[in-house]
């Protein structure tokens, strides 16, 4: 894709989270400090988003593109937000579900080293092996990650935490991460209900236990404000559950993030949200619904 067919993609996407053709205040330029943790969001949809809906909307399924050379998840529409110039050859897996894990999509975008949860290993082998004999492309490495085990990517450091999620594969254990980079310390999870005590004390989160606080978080809304009794908070978050939480861990200086910096929500189902201008008007500080294409650099 050359550079101007992928502003005119990235300008697509950015236009459609307002229905009503009103440009809302997320299509305004990032303004960030050149140093710190470069993040772009690939897609911020759940898995019922398929194309764009009758609203005008469009979210790709959730994926991010961190320093330009590390994604977590990737599906086959996220491609298409990829920045020109940014060849990654890395990728870290949250779990196995379609929304998130598509192995050929990798193997076409040169994928080659694939991190993964090794209670999911073998099928991740085999996953991959199928693939990359029915499109003729080289095999990548496949890693084992363990929870608690960080792995380094040049200056980023990766923890592995587990998430308060399922599978169809019922002994997989789903990840969430934080990413440090420097004195940037970011807490990415999707897709999870929560954060499990054993996250929160990896992390540190918990005030118990001795640890440096987050600077940065990046978390999955599934369901809405209106929908704290949805089925799905048994794997899945909602916007009032991460406002809770982030309370909390301001009030116990467990986060503590730069003035100004907000947590973004991503993850988000299309029938449990508002458009992109409904969450910018109703969202509680400093929570801030993400877009496909949005790029911010979070510092600490």
């Amino acid at each position: 894709m050359d550079r101007g067919s992928f502003l005119k993609v990235a300008a697509s996407s950015l236009l459609a989270m307002s229905a009503d053709g009103v440009m809302s205040k997320t299509l305004k330029l990032e303004t960030a400090p050149t140093k710190g943790l470069k993040i772009r969001f690939l897609g911020t949809g759940a898995a019922d988003w398929n194309g764009r809906d009758e609203r005008g909307e469009l979210r790709r399924l959730s994926s991010l593109l961190v320093d330009e050379k590390i994604f977590f998840d990737l599906t086959a529409k996220c491609v298409e937000m990829i920045p020109q110039g940014a060849n990654p050859a890395t990728i870290f897996y949250t779990h196995s579900h379609g929304d998130h894990y598509h192995p050929a999509t990798a193997l076409k975008v040169g994928i080659k080293d694939v991190y993964i949860s090794q209670t999911w290993y073998d099928i991740a082998v085999a996953d991959f092996k199928r693939a990359a004999k029915e499109l003729s492309l080289p095999m990548p490495q496949i890693h084992a990650l363990y929870i608690g085990q960080p792995v380094r990517i040049g200056d980023i450091a990766i923890t592995p935490l587990p998430a308060n999620h399922v599978t169809g594969y019922i002994n997989e254990q789903p990840l969430i991460y934080l990413i440090e980079k420097a004195s940037v310390r970011l807490l990415y999870a999707t897709d999870t209900a929560g954060i499990t005590a054993a996250a929160a004390k990896l992390s540190g989160l918990d005030v118990h236990n001795a640890g440096k606080p987050v600077t940065a978080i990046i978390m999955e809304a599934t369901m809405g404000l209106d929908h704290d009794l949805d089925f799905r908070r048994f794997t899945h978050s909602s916007v009032g559950d991460v406002e809770r939480m982030v309370k909390m861990l301001t009030k116990t200086k467990r986060y503590t993030p730069p003035a100004g910096q907000p947590v973004y929500l991503t993850h988000m189902a299309r029938t449990l949200h508002g458009t992109q201008a409904e969450l910018d008007a109703t969202l509680p500080q400093p929570l801030r619904a993400a877009y496909d294409g949005l790029e911010v650099i979070l510092t600490a």
